[in-house]
């Protein structure tokens, strides 16, 4: 049965749910939290697993290896229905609740929590004649590439098609080609979601329009996403990929490339990252140690792609991967890496750069910087990322003309070393810096006050307000935490 056809009045469903909590409040006062794990296991159609049994680990590792979480218990569902019997279970318990799919942008450690892993739901649909894709939360990015390609069409994505669509999407998700399409939260039709009452809503602009907006960029702080209506983009090719210099260039192309951005289109989007390898075999030679790449991607003609990166070609890359591709290929844009890693991030908006902040950024994480392995980032924003959406969400500060990230290889240990190094990178960069962030490039800053900027003002009071309305005791606080007014 679909999610719409359990919020049906009196469906099978809903009674089932209903039945199900109200067994769970008449022996909660009579029996132990394992017990009650155990009739919370009994009622729903997925997994559950407790400390120190087998699932368990597997269940709450992610992506990022830099966050490990030890939860009170692990729940992964195989419906909406479960999720709803999970939140409503963590409610009466007066547990937190926490949600991973890929496990890309933890935040805080999960301890004390019901984790719910929503990896195994994995439905996905494409309406060909719609132009459109219902995700489920376990669906990464990739499939939906390589289902929607053979139909010429092209979901909107970021740097990795790794990720899970549905955490991507919550976040606001800057994409490859934002500067021609805007946030890929900007095409999403409606959701559905489980809120802090174990209630399953639909969402959309006529139908809980303040949750709509507010799930589009508020992140999981209202509820878990158990679908998302997006709309796809007809686009079988685009021209882009990536350019590998040295890193004693980093000067040279970094200006350069200040200055193309300058005279590009919106349907030219782009980025540099000065990045720090390891030297190992597995790694081609070019990529070894520090470098620079510069990645593009062009929605017109591969002719007029060729033209316009003539200039950046002369600057003489030791590496190039620049070509008309499928957009099957997106990833090869920016070629993150798949195998997991515990990696430190962050970042903030940047205001237009100079000479002086080149040369302060490479002096700062240049060829002679003692930085550890990893990436900083500069991406080219404006054009249709500063546009208002056709359907308003909460994703703001669009008015940056770059944003700056960086990740950092993280061992056991080492935290407070690289948190302290990001800091400097930041504090170096202030007086371009905006003030604001974005809520997709948070990471490890879960301080209320970094929290904040990564709203508008107004926009955060009124997240704060629909906050109160739909989970008001702050259920889902394992996050990026904006508090009920």
């Amino acid at each position: 049965m679909s999610p719409r056809a359990a919020l049906a009045p009196r469906s099978a469903p809903e009674i089932r749910l209903r039945g199900a909590v109200e067994v769970v409040q008449q022996k909660r006062a009579a029996s132990s939290a394992p017990e009650r794990a155990e009739e919370l296991r009994s009622l729903i159609d997925g997994q559950v697993f407790l400390p120190d049994e087998e699932g368990y680990e597997p269940e709450t590792a992610g992506w990022n290896l830099s966050v490990e979480h030890r939860p009170s218990v692990v729940v992964v569902p195989f419906t909406p229905e479960d999720i709803a019997l999970a939140v409503r279970f963590a409610a009466g318990e007066s547990l937190p609740v926490a949600v991973q799919a890929t496990g890309h942008g933890p935040a805080l450690p999960a301890d004390g929590s019901v984790f719910i892993s929503t990896r195994k739901m994995k439905g996905l649909g494409i309406d060909v004649p719609a132009e459109s894709a219902r995700i489920d939360p376990g669906v990464k990015w990739e499939s939906v590439i390589q289902q929607a390609g053979p139909h010429g069409l092209a979901p909107l994505v970021g740097s990795t098609p790794d990720v899970s669509a549905v955490g991507y999407l919550t976040g606001g998700g800057l994409p490859v080609l934002g500067r021609r399409y805007g946030f890929s939260s900007d095409l999403v039709q409606s959701l559905e979601v489980v809120t802090a009452d174990g209630e399953l809503r639909h969402a959309s602009d006529r139908e809980h329009p303040d949750l709509f907006w507010a799930v589009r960029g508020g992140k999981g702080n209202f509820g878990i996403v158990t679908s998302i209506s997006t709309k796809l983009l007809r686009l079988p090719r685009f021209y882009g990929g990536g350019l590998v210099f040295p890193g004693q260039k980093a000067g040279e192309v970094l200006r350069a490339w200040l200055e193309w951005t300058e005279s590009q289109s919106d349907e030219m989007s782009s980025s540099v990252a000065l990045a720090r390898f390891p030297d190992a075999p597995d790694v081609p030679a070019p990529l070894r140690g520090f470098v620079v790449h510069l990645r593009i991607a062009f929605t017109g003609s591969a002719e007029e792609g060729e033209r316009r990166v003539r200039p950046l070609r002369a600057l003489g890359p030791s590496m190039e991967m620049v070509a008309k591709m499928p957009y099957t290929r997106i990833a090869e844009v920016h070629n993150d890496p798949l195998e997991p890693v515990p990696v430190r991030d962050r970042g903030t908006l940047l205001r237009p750069l100079d000479e002086t902040s080149v040369d302060r950024l490479v002096d700062m994480a240049g060829h002679e910087a003692q930085v550890p392995p990893g990436l900083i980032e500069l991406r080219h924003l404006g054009g249709a990322l500063a546009r208002p959406p056709t359907s308003p969400s909460a994703v703001g500060n669009r008015s940056a003309a770059f944003s700056m990230v960086t990740g950092m290889v993280t061992m056991p240990g080492e935290v407070e070393r690289i948190d302290a190094i990001q800091r400097d990178l930041f504090e170096g960069m202030a007086q371009w810096d905006t003030g604001a962030k974005l809520p997709n490039f948070l990471g490890a800053d879960t301080d209320p006050e970094s929290v904040k900027r990564a709203y508008e003002d107004a926009d955060y009071a009124r997240l704060r307000e629909i906050k109160a309305v739909y989970d008001p005791h702050n259920l889902f606080h394992v996050n990026h935490n904006i508090p009920p007014a």
